[in-house]
Protein backbone atom coordinates (compact mmCIF):
# COMPACT_ATOMS: atom_id res chain seq x y z
CA UNK A 1 0.00 0.00 0.00
CA UNK A 2 1.41 3.40 -1.02
CA UNK A 3 2.29 5.90 1.71
CA UNK A 4 -0.36 8.60 1.81
CA UNK A 5 -0.06 12.15 3.09
CA UNK A 6 -2.83 14.39 4.44
CA UNK A 7 -2.60 18.20 4.46
CA UNK A 8 -5.04 20.13 6.63
CA UNK A 9 -5.64 23.89 6.23
CA UNK A 10 -8.65 26.18 6.28
CA UNK A 11 -7.60 27.89 3.03
CA UNK A 12 -8.54 25.85 -0.08
CA UNK A 13 -6.10 27.81 -2.26
CA UNK A 14 -3.20 26.77 -0.02
CA UNK A 15 -4.28 23.13 -0.17
CA UNK A 16 -4.55 23.21 -3.96
CA UNK A 17 -1.07 24.70 -4.19
CA UNK A 18 0.44 22.03 -1.91
CA UNK A 19 -1.25 19.25 -3.87
CA UNK A 20 0.10 20.56 -7.19
CA UNK A 21 3.54 21.06 -5.66
CA UNK A 22 3.87 17.52 -4.30
CA UNK A 23 1.66 15.31 -6.49
CA UNK A 24 4.65 14.04 -8.47
CA UNK A 25 6.41 13.02 -5.23
CA UNK A 26 3.64 11.65 -2.98
CA UNK A 27 0.03 10.51 -2.86
CA UNK A 28 -1.58 13.58 -1.31
CA UNK A 29 -5.05 14.11 0.21
CA UNK A 30 -6.29 17.44 1.56
CA UNK A 31 -8.89 18.48 4.14
CA UNK A 32 -10.45 21.90 4.64
CA UNK A 33 -10.13 22.42 8.40
CA UNK A 34 -9.70 20.24 11.46
CA UNK A 35 -13.14 18.59 11.46
CA UNK A 36 -12.78 17.51 7.83
CA UNK A 37 -9.28 16.32 8.65
CA UNK A 38 -10.55 14.02 11.42
CA UNK A 39 -13.26 12.73 9.07
CA UNK A 40 -10.65 11.93 6.39
CA UNK A 41 -8.53 10.04 8.91
CA UNK A 42 -11.55 8.04 10.06
CA UNK A 43 -12.93 7.29 6.59
CA UNK A 44 -9.83 7.24 4.36
CA UNK A 45 -6.95 6.45 6.70
CA UNK A 46 -4.46 5.30 7.65
CA UNK A 47 -2.11 8.10 6.61
CA UNK A 48 1.64 7.85 6.99
CA UNK A 49 2.03 11.60 7.62
CA UNK A 50 -0.47 14.33 8.54
CA UNK A 51 0.63 17.96 8.16
CA UNK A 52 -1.57 20.70 9.59
CA UNK A 53 -1.54 24.48 9.53
CA UNK A 54 -1.37 25.99 13.02
CA UNK A 55 -3.86 28.84 12.70
CA UNK A 56 -7.33 27.46 11.93
CA UNK A 57 -10.76 28.49 13.28
CA UNK A 58 -12.43 26.33 15.91
CA UNK A 59 -9.56 23.90 16.50
CA UNK A 60 -5.98 25.02 15.89
CA UNK A 61 -3.32 22.79 14.40
CA UNK A 62 -1.80 21.74 17.72
CA UNK A 63 -5.20 20.74 19.09
CA UNK A 64 -6.05 18.91 15.87
CA UNK A 65 -2.82 16.92 15.89
CA UNK A 66 -3.42 15.99 19.53
CA UNK A 67 -6.71 14.43 18.37
CA UNK A 68 -4.88 12.67 15.53
CA UNK A 69 -2.50 11.21 18.10
CA UNK A 70 -5.46 9.62 19.92
CA UNK A 71 -7.29 8.40 16.81
CA UNK A 72 -4.28 7.27 14.76
CA UNK A 73 -1.29 6.96 17.12
CA UNK A 74 1.06 5.51 14.48
CA UNK A 75 0.59 8.43 12.07
CA UNK A 76 3.50 10.88 12.02
CA UNK A 77 2.30 14.42 12.77
CA UNK A 78 3.82 17.71 11.55
CA UNK A 79 2.84 21.34 12.07
CA UNK A 80 3.15 24.26 9.66
CA UNK A 81 3.29 27.59 11.46
CA UNK A 82 4.12 31.25 11.04
CA UNK A 83 6.52 33.06 13.34
CA UNK A 84 3.66 34.70 15.28
CA UNK A 85 2.46 31.26 16.42
CA UNK A 86 5.92 29.88 17.15
CA UNK A 87 5.69 29.78 20.96
CA UNK A 88 2.41 27.79 20.93
CA UNK A 89 3.82 25.45 18.29
CA UNK A 90 6.98 24.80 20.32
CA UNK A 91 4.82 24.00 23.36
CA UNK A 92 2.90 21.43 21.27
CA UNK A 93 6.18 19.82 20.17
CA UNK A 94 7.36 19.62 23.76
CA UNK A 95 4.11 17.92 24.78
CA UNK A 96 4.89 15.13 22.34
CA UNK A 97 2.09 15.77 19.87
CA UNK A 98 4.33 16.81 16.98
CA UNK A 99 7.12 14.96 15.13
CA UNK A 100 8.42 18.01 13.24
CA UNK A 101 7.76 21.76 13.18
CA UNK A 102 7.90 23.52 9.80
CA UNK A 103 7.79 27.31 9.45
CA UNK A 104 6.13 29.28 6.66
CA UNK A 105 7.03 29.78 3.95
CA UNK A 106 8.44 26.27 3.52
CA UNK A 107 10.48 25.55 0.39
CA UNK A 108 9.65 22.43 -1.59
CA UNK A 109 13.03 20.79 -1.00
CA UNK A 110 12.70 21.15 2.78
CA UNK A 111 9.07 19.96 2.72
CA UNK A 112 9.89 16.89 0.62
CA UNK A 113 12.77 16.00 2.93
CA UNK A 114 10.57 16.34 6.03
CA UNK A 115 7.81 14.20 4.53
CA UNK A 116 10.28 11.53 3.41
CA UNK A 117 11.72 11.40 6.95
CA UNK A 118 8.19 11.17 8.34
CA UNK A 119 7.35 8.24 6.06
CA UNK A 120 10.50 6.43 7.19
CA UNK A 121 9.49 7.01 10.82
CA UNK A 122 5.97 5.70 10.12
CA UNK A 123 7.34 2.55 8.49
CA UNK A 124 9.67 2.00 11.45
CA UNK A 125 6.83 2.39 13.95
CA UNK A 126 4.44 0.06 12.14
CA UNK A 127 7.10 -2.57 11.42
CA UNK A 128 8.20 -2.61 15.07
CA UNK A 129 4.62 -2.86 16.28
CA UNK A 130 3.82 -5.69 13.88
CA UNK A 131 6.93 -7.61 14.93
CA UNK A 132 6.17 -7.02 18.60
CA UNK A 133 2.57 -8.14 18.31
CA UNK A 134 3.43 -11.25 16.29
CA UNK A 135 6.22 -12.20 18.72
CA UNK A 136 4.08 -11.68 21.80
CA UNK A 137 1.06 -13.41 20.32
CA UNK A 138 3.30 -16.37 19.48
CA UNK A 139 4.41 -16.53 23.11
CA UNK A 140 0.81 -16.26 24.27
CA UNK A 141 -0.17 -19.08 21.91
CA UNK A 142 2.45 -21.35 23.51
CA UNK A 143 1.19 -20.51 27.00
CA UNK A 144 -2.43 -21.20 26.05
CA UNK A 145 -1.49 -24.52 24.45
CA UNK A 146 0.26 -25.52 27.66
CA UNK A 147 -2.82 -24.43 29.64
CA UNK A 148 -5.12 -26.46 27.40
CA UNK A 149 -3.07 -29.60 28.01
CA UNK A 150 -2.50 -29.05 31.72
CA UNK A 151 -6.06 -27.98 32.65
CA UNK A 152 -8.63 -28.41 29.88
CA UNK A 153 -11.54 -27.00 31.91
CA UNK A 154 -9.56 -23.91 32.82
CA UNK A 155 -8.61 -23.46 29.18
CA UNK A 156 -12.26 -23.73 28.15
CA UNK A 157 -13.16 -20.97 30.60
CA UNK A 158 -10.36 -18.79 29.23
CA UNK A 159 -11.66 -19.21 25.69
CA UNK A 160 -15.18 -18.23 26.72
CA UNK A 161 -13.91 -15.14 28.53
CA UNK A 162 -11.79 -14.19 25.51
CA UNK A 163 -14.88 -14.45 23.29
CA UNK A 164 -16.85 -12.14 25.60
CA UNK A 165 -14.02 -9.58 25.69
CA UNK A 166 -13.75 -9.64 21.88
CA UNK A 167 -17.47 -8.98 21.64
CA UNK A 168 -17.35 -6.02 24.05
CA UNK A 169 -14.22 -4.52 22.46
CA UNK A 170 -15.82 -4.60 19.00
CA UNK A 171 -18.25 -1.89 20.16
CA UNK A 172 -15.41 0.53 20.94
CA UNK A 173 -12.67 1.98 18.78
CA UNK A 174 -9.58 1.16 20.81
CA UNK A 175 -5.94 0.91 19.67
CA UNK A 176 -3.95 -2.24 20.47
CA UNK A 177 -7.10 -4.35 20.88
CA UNK A 178 -4.89 -7.48 20.80
CA UNK A 179 -3.88 -6.68 24.38
CA UNK A 180 -7.44 -7.13 25.61
CA UNK A 181 -7.83 -10.52 23.96
CA UNK A 182 -4.42 -11.62 25.21
CA UNK A 183 -5.33 -10.64 28.78
CA UNK A 184 -8.61 -12.56 28.52
CA UNK A 185 -6.92 -15.63 27.01
CA UNK A 186 -4.35 -15.77 29.82
CA UNK A 187 -6.69 -14.59 32.57
CA UNK A 188 -7.04 -18.05 34.12
CA UNK A 189 -3.37 -19.00 33.92
CA UNK A 190 -3.01 -18.81 37.70
CA UNK A 191 -5.66 -21.51 38.08
CA UNK A 192 -3.11 -24.19 37.13
CA UNK A 193 -1.86 -23.93 40.73
CA UNK A 194 -5.27 -25.02 42.10
CA UNK A 195 -6.91 -28.46 42.14
CA UNK A 196 -9.82 -28.95 39.77
CA UNK A 197 -12.38 -29.75 42.49
CA UNK A 198 -11.74 -26.38 44.13
CA UNK A 199 -12.05 -24.63 40.76
CA UNK A 200 -15.34 -26.35 39.93
CA UNK A 201 -16.83 -25.35 43.28
CA UNK A 202 -15.66 -21.76 42.87
CA UNK A 203 -16.93 -21.46 39.30
CA UNK A 204 -20.30 -22.92 40.32
CA UNK A 205 -20.64 -20.35 43.10
CA UNK A 206 -20.47 -22.92 45.89
CA UNK A 207 -19.55 -21.76 49.38
CA UNK A 208 -15.84 -22.28 50.04
CA UNK A 209 -13.93 -22.42 53.29
CA UNK A 210 -12.06 -19.19 54.10
CA UNK A 211 -8.77 -20.90 53.22
CA UNK A 212 -10.02 -22.21 49.87
CA UNK A 213 -11.63 -18.86 49.04
CA UNK A 214 -8.35 -17.10 49.74
CA UNK A 215 -6.49 -19.56 47.51
CA UNK A 216 -8.96 -19.05 44.67
CA UNK A 217 -8.94 -15.26 45.03
CA UNK A 218 -5.15 -15.31 44.71
CA UNK A 219 -5.08 -16.84 41.21
CA UNK A 220 -5.13 -13.47 39.35
CA UNK A 221 -2.09 -12.32 41.32
CA UNK A 222 -0.33 -15.62 40.55
CA UNK A 223 -0.88 -15.10 36.81
CA UNK A 224 0.13 -11.45 37.10
CA UNK A 225 3.41 -12.40 38.79
CA UNK A 226 4.12 -15.06 36.15
CA UNK A 227 3.61 -12.66 33.24
CA UNK A 228 4.99 -9.44 34.69
CA UNK A 229 8.58 -10.57 34.09
CA UNK A 230 7.99 -10.93 30.31
CA UNK A 231 8.95 -7.65 28.56
CA UNK A 232 5.96 -5.80 27.01
CA UNK A 233 3.44 -8.05 28.77
CA UNK A 234 3.34 -5.87 31.89
CA UNK A 235 0.07 -4.10 30.90
CA UNK A 236 -1.56 -7.46 30.13
CA UNK A 237 -0.39 -8.83 33.48
CA UNK A 238 -1.86 -5.79 35.28
CA UNK A 239 -5.26 -6.25 33.59
CA UNK A 240 -5.32 -9.91 34.63
CA UNK A 241 -4.49 -8.97 38.21
CA UNK A 242 -7.62 -6.79 38.50
CA UNK A 243 -10.27 -9.33 37.42
CA UNK A 244 -11.55 -10.07 40.95
CA UNK A 245 -10.88 -6.70 42.59
CA UNK A 246 -13.83 -4.81 44.06
CA UNK A 247 -12.79 -1.52 42.45
CA UNK A 248 -10.28 -1.09 39.62
CA UNK A 249 -8.01 1.96 40.14
CA UNK A 250 -8.00 4.64 37.43
CA UNK A 251 -4.24 5.17 37.65
CA UNK A 252 -1.39 2.71 37.18
CA UNK A 253 1.89 3.46 39.00
CA UNK A 254 4.69 4.33 36.57
CA UNK A 255 2.44 4.51 33.50
CA UNK A 256 1.48 7.75 31.65
CA UNK A 257 -2.18 8.72 32.05
CA UNK A 258 -2.84 8.41 28.30
CA UNK A 259 -1.63 4.78 28.26
CA UNK A 260 -3.18 3.90 31.62
CA UNK A 261 -6.65 4.91 30.43
CA UNK A 262 -6.64 2.19 27.76
CA UNK A 263 -5.31 -0.48 30.13
CA UNK A 264 -7.84 0.40 32.84
CA UNK A 265 -10.61 0.13 30.23
CA UNK A 266 -9.31 -3.31 29.26
CA UNK A 267 -9.27 -4.40 32.91
CA UNK A 268 -12.90 -3.34 33.28
CA UNK A 269 -13.87 -5.36 30.20
CA UNK A 270 -12.07 -8.43 31.54
CA UNK A 271 -13.66 -8.12 34.97
CA UNK A 272 -17.11 -7.92 33.36
CA UNK A 273 -16.42 -10.92 31.09
CA UNK A 274 -15.31 -13.03 34.07
CA UNK A 275 -18.45 -12.09 36.03
CA UNK A 276 -20.63 -12.87 33.01
CA UNK A 277 -19.06 -16.31 32.64
CA UNK A 278 -19.62 -16.96 36.36
CA UNK A 279 -23.33 -16.22 35.92
CA UNK A 280 -23.59 -18.34 32.77
CA UNK A 281 -22.05 -21.31 34.61
CA UNK A 282 -24.68 -21.26 37.40
CA UNK A 283 -26.38 -21.67 34.84
CA UNK A 284 -28.36 -18.55 33.87
CA UNK A 285 -29.63 -17.55 30.45
CA UNK A 286 -27.88 -14.70 28.67
CA UNK A 287 -30.84 -12.41 29.41
CA UNK A 288 -30.88 -13.26 33.14
CA UNK A 289 -27.10 -12.92 33.40
CA UNK A 290 -27.23 -9.47 31.79
CA UNK A 291 -30.02 -8.44 34.17
CA UNK A 292 -27.90 -9.53 37.15
CA UNK A 293 -24.98 -7.47 35.85
CA UNK A 294 -27.21 -4.41 35.44
CA UNK A 295 -28.12 -4.75 39.12
CA UNK A 296 -24.42 -4.42 39.96
CA UNK A 297 -23.86 -0.96 38.47
CA UNK A 298 -21.47 -0.05 41.28
CA UNK A 299 -19.10 -2.73 39.94
CA UNK A 300 -19.59 -2.49 36.17
CA UNK A 301 -20.10 0.37 33.74
CA UNK A 302 -23.42 0.44 31.95
CA UNK A 303 -21.93 0.98 28.49
CA UNK A 304 -19.84 -2.17 28.85
CA UNK A 305 -22.85 -4.24 29.94
CA UNK A 306 -24.82 -2.83 27.00
CA UNK A 307 -22.03 -3.88 24.62
CA UNK A 308 -22.28 -7.44 25.94
CA UNK A 309 -26.09 -7.61 25.94
CA UNK A 310 -26.48 -8.66 22.29
CA UNK A 311 -24.03 -11.57 22.41
CA UNK A 312 -25.45 -14.79 20.99
CA UNK A 313 -24.74 -18.39 22.00
CA UNK A 314 -22.15 -20.03 19.78
CA UNK A 315 -23.91 -21.92 17.04
CA UNK A 316 -21.78 -24.16 14.85
CA UNK A 317 -23.25 -26.86 12.62
CA UNK A 318 -21.89 -30.10 14.05
CA UNK A 319 -22.89 -33.74 14.20
CA UNK A 320 -22.42 -36.24 17.04
CA UNK A 321 -20.22 -39.22 16.15
CA UNK A 322 -18.12 -41.92 17.75
CA UNK A 323 -14.53 -41.07 16.81
CA UNK A 324 -11.29 -42.97 17.24
CA UNK A 325 -9.00 -41.13 19.64
CA UNK A 326 -6.31 -41.49 16.97
CA UNK A 327 -8.55 -39.62 14.49
CA UNK A 328 -9.59 -36.68 16.62
CA UNK A 329 -9.01 -33.33 14.94
CA UNK A 330 -8.66 -29.70 15.99
CA UNK A 331 -12.09 -28.08 16.36
CA UNK A 332 -13.99 -31.20 17.43
CA UNK A 333 -15.77 -31.01 20.80
CA UNK A 334 -15.74 -33.91 23.24
CA UNK A 335 -19.20 -35.04 24.30
CA UNK A 336 -17.98 -37.28 27.10
CA UNK A 337 -15.35 -37.27 29.81
CA UNK A 338 -12.03 -38.85 28.94
CA UNK A 339 -10.51 -40.75 31.87
CA UNK A 340 -7.39 -42.86 32.10
CA UNK A 341 -7.35 -46.52 33.21
CA UNK A 342 -7.11 -45.42 36.86
CA UNK A 343 -10.26 -43.30 36.56
CA UNK A 344 -8.45 -39.96 36.62
CA UNK A 345 -10.17 -37.27 34.54
CA UNK A 346 -7.97 -36.31 31.58
CA UNK A 347 -10.39 -34.08 29.68
CA UNK A 348 -13.81 -32.79 30.66
CA UNK A 349 -16.93 -33.11 28.55
CA UNK A 350 -17.49 -30.11 26.29
CA UNK A 351 -13.82 -29.37 25.71
CA UNK A 352 -12.73 -28.32 22.23
CA UNK A 353 -9.75 -30.16 20.76
CA UNK A 354 -6.68 -27.90 20.55
CA UNK A 355 -3.25 -28.72 19.04
CA UNK A 356 -1.66 -29.42 22.43
CA UNK A 357 -4.61 -31.48 23.64
CA UNK A 358 -4.59 -33.47 20.40
CA UNK A 359 -0.97 -34.51 21.01
CA UNK A 360 -1.75 -35.38 24.64
CA UNK A 361 -4.72 -37.61 23.74
CA UNK A 362 -2.82 -39.24 20.89
CA UNK A 363 0.06 -40.17 23.22
CA UNK A 364 -2.27 -41.61 25.89
CA UNK A 365 -4.26 -43.51 23.27
CA UNK A 366 -1.17 -45.12 21.74
CA UNK A 367 0.00 -46.09 25.25
CA UNK A 368 -3.36 -47.77 25.92
CA UNK A 369 -4.14 -45.45 28.83
CA UNK A 370 -7.52 -44.26 27.52
CA UNK A 371 -10.39 -45.75 25.52
CA UNK A 372 -9.77 -45.96 21.79
CA UNK A 373 -13.12 -44.33 20.89
CA UNK A 374 -14.98 -41.29 22.24
CA UNK A 375 -18.20 -39.45 21.44
CA UNK A 376 -17.49 -36.08 19.88
CA UNK A 377 -19.20 -33.27 17.99
CA UNK A 378 -17.65 -33.10 14.54
CA UNK A 379 -17.97 -29.95 12.35
CA UNK A 380 -19.98 -30.62 9.19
Amino acid sequence: MADRILFVDDEPAVLDGLKRLLRSEFEVDTADGAEHGLTSIRDRGPYSVVISDMRMPGMNGAQFLAQVRQNAPDTVRMLLTGYTDLSAAIAAVNEGNIFRLLTKPCEKELLVKAITTGIEQYRLITAERELLEKTLMGSIKVLTDVLSAASPETFGRSMRIARFVRHIAASFSMPSAWRFEAAATLSQLGCVTLDIDLLRKAWAGAKLSPEDQARFNAHPQVAMDLLASIPRLEPIAWMIGQQLTKEIPNEIPGMPASSAKEIVFGAKMLKLAVAFDDLRMKPLSIEDAIARLHSRRSEFEGELIDALSDIKPQATKMTLRKVSTLKLAIGMILEQEVRNKNGMLMVAKGHEITPALLIKLDNFSRAGQIDREVMALVPL
